[in-house]
This record gives structure tokens, sequence and C-alpha cells, in this order.
């Protein structure tokens, strides 16, 4: 069902004759331009690029406790995804031509009619670069960390455009669920720093190293500098 539809009958019938044509083509517009906010999904703090990367990342976490929320992480991310791209095709799925036109919207539909098509909100079309996987478990959580907050920015620069609570309800919940992730992640980086060198978390590689150099120190290299477990 098409959330655009729903909201002009629905204030029709509480308003019949109030509602024409024009004041329908503007909430038309509206929606189109909530539609390009909301391709953030697939921009640089998108939920696409955020899920590619916490799955990613795990492969290398040098425990279970960072490989499981990188894995619950980077899996409700994608459930984040589907949620976005149903308020974007709700918003967009009855435009009619002329709405197209009107809007800005027709460059998208000349690519994708009103298909959902993972882009920024400038219309920078998604890809890997916007994610990164570097098989260090301290640089990969200081990453994550600063994704989850400049994700939580993006929610909060659309709730500050989105007035309808039909919108505006999913975004805060969202919202809200990349603060969690934050907090995980933060957790998740303390598993890793204890395992450490308190003195200089940054001697090695605990993903890399740790399984060559700590497991067979070379000559003339304490232990002190390679682990501490």
């Amino acid at each position: 069902m098409c959330y655009n539809n729903v909201y002009y009958r629905r204030n029709a019938i509480k308003n019949p004759g109030q509602i024409t044509r024009e004041t329908y083509c503007i909430i038309e517009i509206f929606t189109v331009t909530i539609y390009h906010l909301l391709l953030h999904s697939g921009g640089p703090d998108g939920e696409m690029g955020a899920s590619m990367r916490y799955l990613s990342q795990r492969f290398t976490a040098p425990n279970r406790i960072v490989a499981g929320v990188l894995n619950d992480v980077g899996t409700e991310e994608l459930a984040h995804l589907e949620m976005v791209s149903t308020i974007v095709h709700q918003l967009t799925c009855n435009l009619s031509l002329e709405e197209i036109q009107n809007s800005g919207f027709a460059n998208y539909y000349v690519d994708h009619t009103t298909g959902i098509w993972p882009q920024a909100a400038g219309g920078v079309p998604f890809n890997s670069c916007e994610f990164q996987s570097k098989g260090d478990p301290l640089t990969d959580l200081f990453e994550d960390l600063a994704a989850e907050q400049k994700a939580r920015s993006t929610y909060d620069n659309i709730l500050r455009l989105v007035k309808d609570p039909e919108v505006a309800d999913p975004i805060r919940f969202l919202r809200a669920r990349e603060v969690v992730h934050f907090q995980r992640f933060g957790e998740a980086l303390r598993s890793v720093q204890d395992e450490l060198n308190s003195k200089n978390f940054y001697a090695f590689n605990p993903s890399f190293d740790a399984k060559t150099f700590c497991a067979a120190p070379q000559p003339g290299a304490g232990q002190g500098n390679c682990c501490t477990r």
C-alpha cells in the first residue's frame, strides 16, 4: 500500500473539499523530498555500508565477543535497510509523471522508475569504498564507533525535516538503535584492550601479529612489547 495515497484519502475523508489537487501535488513533492533524504541508506553513513562493514570485519575479530557483536549488529543493519527501503517505497510508489517532473525526481526515474536503488541523499550511488575492513580490531572498532555516531547525526538531520509521525516514528526507532550499537561497540573495544598491554595498545595487531609474532617471539623482543596474555 502506498503511504501518500493513504495520507491523501485519510485527510480527504476528514476534510472533504479542502484537499485540492494542488495540495495533493504539494504532498507528493514533499514525499519525494523525503525520498531523497531517506536514501542516505546507500550513502557513506547509511545502513547498507554499515551492514557490509560489520559483516566483513567479523572474520578477523580477535575474540568471540567482538565477532558476536559485529555479526549481530551487521545483521540488524540489514533489517534497518529493509525498513528504510519500505518507507521509501510507500512514499513514492504511485507518483504520476507530472509529479515526477515537478518534484525533481525525473533523473532518478529515467534510470530506476520508482524502484529502490541505494544511493546517498545527494544522489551518489552506493559503492564499497564507503566502508572499510582493515583487519585490525582497534582500527575497525574505532571506525565502527564513529560510523554509528555519524548515522545518528544523519537521522537527527532527517528528523529535523520530517514532521509526519508515520515517517518520523520509525526513524526515531532507528536513531535509538544506532546509540545502542555505539554502546555495544564500546564494550567490544574494551574486551580487545583488556587482552593487550595497557601501556601500548598499538604495539601489535591482535588479529594478525598475535598469531605469528606473539606465538614465537623473535630474539631480543621481550614479551612486554608484544602481548600480555
